[in-house]
């Protein structure tokens, strides 16, 4: 069984920073796709950020500048670094991971930038 499971969340105030990372645990492999995901109060979940095992990065409008998405494939690990955040960036992030024949969700992480 495939677990992702997600740290680094919190508070911080406004123009910090913040690094969530996802370790999957189990019996995946050749992942070809890892993202970060967020949903803020009252809004659908939004795309932020994906890196391919290649490490080709795609970033949000929302974020490019500011997020930076990374990864350990030994670890099957996936990173966000989350700078200069705003109180707009408050959301559940959640990361995820896909091989050909499924994706994985983890189970979020709360970060609240506070103004």
């Amino acid at each position: 069984q495939v677990q992702l499971v997600e740290s680094g969340g919190g508070l911080v105030q406004a123009g910090g920073s913040l690094r969530l990372s996802c370790a999957a645990s189990g019996s995946i492999f050749s992942i070809n796709f890892m993202g970060w995901y967020r949903q803020a109060p009252g809004k659908q979940r939004e795309w932020v950020a994906s890196i391919t095992s290649g490490g080709t990065t795609n970033y949000a409008d929302s974020v490019k500048g500011r997020f930076t998405i990374s990864r350990d494939n030994a670890k099957k690990t996936v990173y966000l670094e989350m700078n200069s955040l705003k109180p707009e960036d408050t959301a559940v992030y959640y990361c995820n991971m896909g091989t050909i024949a499924i994706s994985y969700w983890g189970q979020g992480t709360q970060v609240t930038v506070s103004s």
